[in-house]
């Protein structure tokens, strides 16, 4: 199992240290930790969610996910509209399927790991699966240098599966549908560890969870609705050398797919809903925080 170096633990905060090593632990490789992770959001998880968004929630191409063997580790992409985009992604992909034995959702330090608040949320939302941390401060690169390795180490093993959103950061825009500019760390990964790639896009999550629960409820809220893409075919990128040119041209093409899923979630959308005013906030954007 890769580890950090001295080094590049020295990068982090005296409280970021101690929040890596604990959730560190719970996701070693084949742990009994990393398994009763695992049980709590596959029957504690999946229970509550589907209890509080099953009038709300409609997946499209759940027959394909049925279907898939991946033979090395899954790695999912998805546009990023909400806080919660992911986790509910995952559940449904819990509830639905057999792919999801281990799960691991890279996040950014400054909430989960930085704060006691965020290591509780880590814990109740995702049974601390919010892991490798990945820092954002240049000056400290070089321990995200670790997390890529570990990510890549992580995507060799059938059953493990990383969520990733390629644009980096959450998209506050008025048009869901036009993603931000993807970065080059979904094609760096993609390039070094070759795992399957499954697009995945998701609209009309809220960021506040009591309003999306009540809301579903009350029968008063928006359709959120996930369109689930075949795999990805990227083997004419393989032979490229690995580079940055050859990471941005990945990851616009995993963009540019996702934008694809986008129009599939719209016209789904238009049949259940009719199709919302143009100054409408579909994804529940208003409601943020």
């Amino acid at each position: 199992m890769v580890a950090p170096t001295p080094q590049q633990l020295a990068l982090l905060t005296r409280r970021e240290r101690l929040a890596f090593r604990f959730c560190d632990l719970i996701n070693r490789d084949g742990g009994w930790l990393k398994r009763a992770s695992h049980w709590f959001l596959r029957h504690v998880g999946v229970a509550w969610v589907d209890f509080c968004t099953r009038h709300l929630v409609v997946p499209d191409g759940l027959e394909t996910m049925r279907a898939l063997r991946p033979p090395r580790g899954l790695l999912i992409v998805a546009n990023h509209r909400s806080f919660f985009d992911m986790y509910l992604i995952s559940l449904v992909l819990l509830k639905h399927t057999e792919l999801l034995q281990r799960i691991y959702f890279p996040v950014r330090t400054e909430f989960f790991y930085q704060t006691l608040s965020g290591l509780f949320v880590n814990g109740i939302m995702s049974a601390w699966s919010m892991y490798p941390p990945v820092l954002r401060q240049p000056e400290r690169n070089e321990f995200n240098k670790y997390t890529m390795a570990r990510v890549n180490e992580l995507l060799e093993q059938p059953g493990n599966v990383i969520g990733f959103h390629p644009e980096g950061t959450r998209n506050k825009t008025d048009d869901p549908y036009t993603l931000l500019p993807a970065q080059p760390g979904v094609g760096q990964i993609i390039m070094a560890a070759r795992p399957t790639v499954l697009p995945i896009f998701l609209l009309g999550m809220g960021n506040r969870v009591g309003r999306q629960i009540k809301s579903n409820f009350d029968r008063t809220g928006r359709k959120i609705i996930i369109v689930f893409g075949a795999p990805m075919d990227l083997e004419r990128y393989y032979a490229e050398p690995a580079r940055l040119r050859t990471y941005m041209e990945v990851a616009k093409h995993v963009r540019a797919v996702l934008m694809e899923l986008g129009q599939r979630e719209r016209a789904l959308r238009a049949q259940l809903e009719g199709t919302p005013p143009p100054d409408a906030k579909p994804d529940g954007s208003d409601q943020a925080a």
